[in-house]
């Protein structure tokens, strides 16, 4: 008997990975390189920001009343075993949708975009409203590996810390977070809109 894909994560990914080909090759005769890339950045994407949208709707907050909730079980099961394993998706996911995306901009010729579309002397509209989200996505991706893992990490309990070290670790992280989740609102404008059709 066949096992259902959908009883494991690859076993899921594999499926809807199957499914998108069949309808890439079925409808458009297959992916070429820059659609093939723009998939991946969109779902590498997808992942990096619903992530971060979870810690900072869901986790962070559940943790805080998990915290004041002196009757309650604390917050050590999700820090122990659902924080590492959803930053470990997170970390990646960025560097995936920001490596993807650069290397997109540089085979269709839009490199320019990190010069906000006045590379060559002109203006290119494209470039500018793309280049505007790749440097909040540059931006963010930073903040994740410079000021996000290192600093949860002592949270964690990843790294030794001292309690005032992990105090300290909490605040940073915590505000490199809500950073991302700030510049994200822009970046998700701006790639939508330079893809979608100009202006805004």
């Amino acid at each position: 008997m066949a096992k259902n894909p959908l009883d494991s994560i690859s076993g899921t990914l594999i499926a809807g990975v199957v499914i998108s080909a069949v309808l890439a090759f079925g409808i458009a005769g297959g992916f070429n390189a820059p659609s093939l890339l723009r998939w991946l950045h969109i779902l590498a994407g997808v992942a990096w920001i619903g992530l971060l949208y979870y810690f900072n709707f869901v986790q962070v907050p559940a943790l805080a009343e998990a915290g004041a909730d002196k009757q309650g079980p604390g917050g050590a099961g999700i820090t122990k075993y659902v924080a590492p394993r959803a930053l470990l998706w997170f970390r990646w996911a960025a560097v995936v949708t920001w490596l993807t995306g650069f290397v997109y901009l540089m085979i269709t010729g839009n490199l320019g975009a990190f010069a906000l579309g006045m590379a060559d002397g002109g203006s290119n509209a494209y470039q500018l409203v793309i280049g505007l989200g790749a440097w909040f996505g540059t931006v963010m991706i930073f903040n994740v590996w410079v000021l996000i893992w290192p600093n949860q990490q002592k949270v964690l309990g990843l790294v030794a810390a001292t309690d005032e070290q992990k105090a300290k670790a909490r605040r940073t992280a915590f505000l490199a977070s809500r950073t991302n989740t700030l510049l994200s609102i822009p970046m998700l404008l701006c790639m939508g809109s330079a893809t979608h059709g100009l202006p805004f």
